[in-house]
């Protein structure tokens, strides 16, 4: 099961459990799409994997698969993967 990151990696955007604008890597990485298509031009600045949308959990299921609550920002800054910040 997806852990539902609530927020953008790279800009701390807020990413509720339907955002349609939320990106993952197979490693769950999540990122809004701004910053995933943007500035790291499609490719996980973690891992160098791509990225596909996030699902979105059905609202029903929530209450007993909660999204995560834990919010992961890069200290770093936010860079292409191979680039520093």
């Amino acid at each position: 099961m997806l852990e539902l990151r609530p927020n953008c990696e790279c800009c701390d955007k807020d990413l509720p459990p339907d955002a349609a604008d939320a990106m993952i890597c197979s490693f769950e990485c999540t990122f809004c799409a701004d910053c995933a298509q943007g500035l790291l031009a499609g490719a996980c600045p973690n891992c160098g994997g791509g990225f596909v949308p996030r699902p979105i959990r059905p609202a029903r299921l929530l209450s007993k698969y909660p999204p995560s609550a834990a919010r992961i920002l890069k200290a770093e800054g936010c860079a292409p993967a191979g680039r520093a910040a």
